[in-house]
C-alpha cells in the first residue's frame, strides 16, 4: 500500500471530511476521493460508507488506520536514527497548550530550547481535552488539562503523560462575609452565584464533581473562559468561581480550599504513538516535564 494514500486515510480519519481533509493536504476533494478509492482496492475491502451526504471510515477503514499509524512510527523511528548521527536534537516541533497551562510553563521551555537547534512553533488553544485527537492532526505535542476524578485521554492513537496536579480552590472578593476563613464546606455556598468556565473544561468539571459528592448543585449565571476576567468579576463583588490554585493572580481575591472534597486539574501531555521517537520532540517533553517539576515545587 502507498504511504501517501495512508497519510490521506489518517487524515480523513481526524479531520472527519473529505473537504477537511483536502484542505489540510492542499489537495482537491475529488484528488483525496480518488486516492482514497485507490487504497481501498489496494486492501481489497471497503474502507469507506455513506453517513447522510459525508462518508465515514468502516470498521475495515479504523483498524487500516491503527496500522497505518505503526507504519509511521516506523518511519519516525527511522528518521530519528538518521538524525541522531547529526548529533544534537534539531528541527520544528509544533505545540498546542491551554493558555494558563501555556502562561506558566512555556517560557521555561522556550528558555530551555534556547540555542539547541530546536524551533518551537507554539499555540495557544481554548479546547476541552475531548479535543486531542483532533489536535494531534495539527501539532506534535499538546499539553491540556483535566478533572482529576477523569480518566487519562490516552487512547489507540494517542500517549499521554502526567506532568503535574493543581489544586483547584474557591476565590471571591475580600468584601465576601467568608474571606476570613481558610477553607469552606459546598454546603456552605448553597446560596452563592457561581462564575464558572464553559463546560467541558476542567474547572467546571470539579464543579460538577464537587457537587455530585456533596450534593449541592452550584447557580452558575455566568460562564466566562478568560481567567482575568472571570478574577475582575469574583474581585467585584459580582459572584463565586473555582480557580487553578497557580492561576490565581487578583490582590482582590481571597482564596480558600474546599474541605472534605478532593478538586484539582491534572496537565497531561500528548503525543501521537511513538512520536517521542524524533529527538526534537523528546527534547521538547523533557523540556515541559523540568518546567512542569519546577512549578511544581514552587506552588507547592
Amino acid at each position: 500500500m502507498d504511504v501517501h494514500r495512508l497519510r490521506v486515510l489518517r487524515e480523513l480519519a481526524d479531520r472527519e471530511t473529505v473537504a477537511a481533509t483536502a484542505a489540510a493536504l492542499s489537495m482537491t476533494p475529488s484528488a483525496v476521493s480518488q486516492q482514497l478509492k485507490v487504497l481501498a482496492r489496494e486492501a481489497g475491502v471497503a474502507l469507506l460508507e455513506p453517513d447522510g451526504r459525508r462518508v465515514r471510515l468502516t470498521d475495515a477503514g479504523h483498524a487500516l488506520v491503527l496500522r497505518a499509524e505503526a507504519v509511521f512510527a516506523a518511519l519516525d523511528r527511522a528518521a530519528a536514527e538518521m538524525a541522531s548521527y547529526s548529533g544534537s536534537p534539531h528541527g520544528r516541533v509544533r505545540v498546542a497548550m491551554f493558555p494558563s497551562g501555556a502562561a506558566m510553563l512555556l517560557p521555561s521551555v522556550f528558555a530551555a530550547m534556547a540555542g539547541t537547534g530546536v524551533e518551537i512553533e507554539a499555540s495557544d488553544v481554548d479546547l476541552p481535552s475531548s479535543e486531542v485527537p483532533r489536535l494531534l492532526a495539527d501539532y506534535d505535542v499538546v499539553l491540556t488539562h483535566r478533572d482529576d476524578r477523569a480518566p487519562s485521554i490516552a487512547g489507540n492513537r494517542v500517549v499521554s503523560r502526567a506532568l503535574l496536579r493543581e489544586p483547584i480552590d474557591l476565590v471571591l472578593a475580600r468584601s465576601h462575609s467568608l474571606a476570613g476563613k481558610s477553607s469552606v464546606a459546598l454546603s456552605e455556598l448553597a446560596d452563592e452565584s457561581w462564575i464558572s468556565v464553559r463546560g467541558g473544561f476542567p474547572v467546571d468539571d470539579v464543579l460538577q464533581s464537587v457537587a455530585t459528592v456533596t450534593g449541592v448543585q452550584p447557580r452558575v449565571v455566568q460562564r466566562l473562559n478568560d481567567f482575568d476576567v472571570m478574577e475582575a468579576v469574583v474581585a467585584a463583588g459580582y459572584g463565586i468561581a473555582l480557580m487553578p490554585r497557580f492561576a490565581v493572580r487578583h490582590p482582590g481575591l481571597a482564596v480558600l480550599t474546599l474541605s472534605g472534597v478532593r478538586a484539582g486539574r491534572v496537565y497531561e501531555l500528548a503525543t501521537r504513538p511513538h512520536a517521542d521517537q524524533r529527538p526534537a520532540v523528546a527534547a521538547v517533553m523533557r523540556a515541559f516535564e523540568t518546567a512542569a517539576a519546577t512549578a511544581g515545587a514552587r506552588y507547592r
